[in-house]
């Protein structure tokens, strides 16, 4: 009965196909005496035919899905509308289009596997300062890069379009599903997993073009010492991107922090500063998911939020910037969330977030991943090495055994780099006393109070005294970090798309003879340029809500001896001349559990 069923539907499927071409055909003949109401008849025919047979062809396959609007669901969670995708232009008005040449909302889209442990190798990424010596793996990325970039841009596994998939997510070039706000994955809980699914992607598409299925993108370990310069490999072969600031070529050191001026450090104290830097990035400030990942980002208008993690303001967004050209007006490329992944190093970049993603899991053994089903459920859709459109869940990428792949082991120098006050406690005590009627150091000295309802312009340093709601917290609580004390900023407003960025100090004497490498740094906020301006419908919703920062300080009061002060010091600094577009409404305490 199965097999007569099976033979009744591959006969009707044969018979639609056949008509459909006749029909075709007998339409181009007679298409002198067609008229318009006869075109539209076939042509409404042959959409109808279609649908039937994708909807029979795939029917019984569980993971094959026909790429079609369903219905509003009762309850809805994140994900991109594929049917929209808008034209965008640059700041200095050239146009952008990242859009795919078709809609992917045409395409059928398969529902996320799991490799097969029993024929899929563990893919192991290694340091790619360490891989520059093997030549033969330079050699095979190197082949495997020319070949994406040899590829025509409606291949979805072309380079051009691997980049462009960053362009549309990071520039709100879709709009949400069910709804008309646009699309968007930075500054938020989904900059981690999102940017895991497009590497992921992207490596294996790369391991198929050489036929190499143990291929693994190499991770840029610019937080460790020996890592903390632009890898040899990219500086030849298909590897090379003319777009770069030629300043920051090997043998100069990165700077983690970079805040559009050079620091003039020597190489090793620029080494010594960025393992200090990234101790209170992945430690001390972000002992909580949403600290270290950023915050919950719904669907919908109102589920809107901008409040990155501390690792993608910095060491992510000023890495970024300090490797985009200085010569460009957004430093494209890797400057700018329109341009970035045009330059191959990007993926490396991004290699050794995912890495950072996994050691913090680590380093927070419990309460180390959102447990919100809507983040869970959240998806997106990307190319697979079949040049299959594949729909992914968050929920499929937390595990990187499951994806079939691994880290080479490294050390992470940081771990062991808690910094130390740069004023003995009971001096700066002393001395933050007498700041109210002396003040020496410039700048403006405030209340919370004094913000009013415009907020601050951030054109010199902001010292704030701010109060605690609780002052005696118990030592179990503090040693157990079932609730960490957060610092938040909230209400930054960064005047139009440009580069922007001021750090965090609490309790500190003199800001202008201290460091991030010192105990009374807390952070960092950092702007980068999307670089675009994204074509609007009329009905769509923009929703650009001000900004906001938090940072973990239960263990910076503690090294300070201020987790019994009634009050503390904030000092808003800004970088690089960038506080004149810069305000602030104001800054409070909360706690988070």
């Amino acid at each position: 009965m199965k097999e007569a069923r099976k033979c009744a539907c591959t006969a009707l499927l044969v018979f639609m196909v056949v008509f459909l071409l006749s029909s075709s055909t007998l339409f181009m003949k007679g298409k002198k005496e067609s008229n318009q109401a006869q075109h539209s008849l076939i042509w409404d025919m042959k959409s109808m035919i279609l649908r039937i047979i994708a909807e029979s062809w795939f029917h019984g396959n569980r993971h094959v899905v026909v790429n079609t609007e369903d219905k509003k669901p009762s309850h809805v969670v994140l994900s991109p509308n594929l049917t929209t995708c808008h034209p965008s232009f640059s700041d200095d008005n050239k146009p952008v289009y990242c859009c795919p040449p078709k809609r992917e909302s045409e395409e059928p889209f398969i529902d996320f596997q799991f490799p097969d442990p029993s024929t899929q190798s563990i893919r192991v990424r290694r340091p790619a300062h360490v891989m520059d010596k093997d030549k033969v793996f330079a050699a095979k990325y190197n082949k495997a890069i020319a070949i994406m970039k040899s590829l025509p841009y409606d291949d979805p596994r072309s380079f051009r379009r691997q980049a462009d998939i960053h362009c549309i997510f990071c520039t709100g070039a879709y709009n949400q599903q069910h709804s008309n706000s646009l699309m968007k994955i930075h500054r938020s809980w989904m900059f981690f997993p999102w940017h895991r699914m497009m590497i992921y992607f992207h490596e294996r598409i790369l391991g198929s073009l050489v036929g190499d299925d143990t291929f693994a993108l190499p991770f840029w370990n610019w937080d460790s010492p020996e890592g903390m310069h632009v890898p040899d490999m990219f500086l030849n072969g298909s590897f090379v991107d003319t777009e770069r600031d030629s300043s920051h070529l090997p043998p100069q050191v990165v700077d983690v922090n970079f805040d559009e001026q050079e620091r003039g450090l020597g190489y090793e104290e620029q080494k010594a500063y960025n393992v200090g830097f990234m101790y209170t990035q992945m430690i001390s400030a972000a002992k909580k998911p949403e600290l270290f990942m950023g915050c919950p980002y719904k669907a919908g208008g109102d589920g809107y939020c901008n409040s990155p993690g501390t690792v993608e303001d910095a060491p992510h967004n000023t890495l970024h910037y300090w490797m985009g050209s200085n010569l460009n007006p957004e430093r494209e490329n890797m400057g700018a969330f329109y341009s970035a992944a045009r330059d191959p190093i990007f993926y490396s970049h991004h290699s050794n977030i995912d890495r950072l993603w996994e050691v913090w899991r680590e380093l927070r053994s419990s309460n180390n991943v959102p447990e919100d089903s809507d983040w869970l459920e959240t998806h997106f859709f990307f190319h697979n090495e079949k040049s299959q459109l594949v729909r992914v869940k968050i929920r499929d990428v937390l595990d990187v055994t499951k994806l079939r792949y691994t880290f080479d082991w490294v050390e992470n120098p940081w771990i062991n780099a808690r910094p130390k006050p740069s004023v003995p406690p009971h001096m700066a005590r002393q001395m933050l006393r007498m700041r109210n009627s002396n003040n020496h150091n410039g700048g403006l000295l405030l209340t919370t109070s004094d913000f009013g309802p415009m907020g601050r312009i951030l054109d010199t340093i902001l010292r704030v005294q701010v109060q605690r709601p609780r002052t005696h917290r118990t030592r179990k609580e503090i040693e157990d970090e079932e609730e960490e004390e957060v610092l938040v900023v909230y209400g930054i407003d960064v005047k139009n798309d440009v580069y922007a960025k001021f750090d965090v100090y609490i309790n500190a004497v003199d800001e202008n003879t201290i460091s991030p490498t010192t105990r009374e740094f807390a952070g960092t906020f950092v702007n980068m340029r999307r670089g675009v301006k994204v074509v609007m419908n009329k009905d769509d919703i923009a929703v650009d809500k001000k900004s906001h920062i938090k940072l973990g300080i239960s263990e910076l009061l503690e090294d300070l001896e201020a987790d019994e002060d009634e009050s503390i010091w904030v000092s808003l600094v800004p970088k690089g001349n960038t506080g004149v577009s810069i305000s602030i409404d104001g800054i409070r305490i909360e706690y988070l559990k």
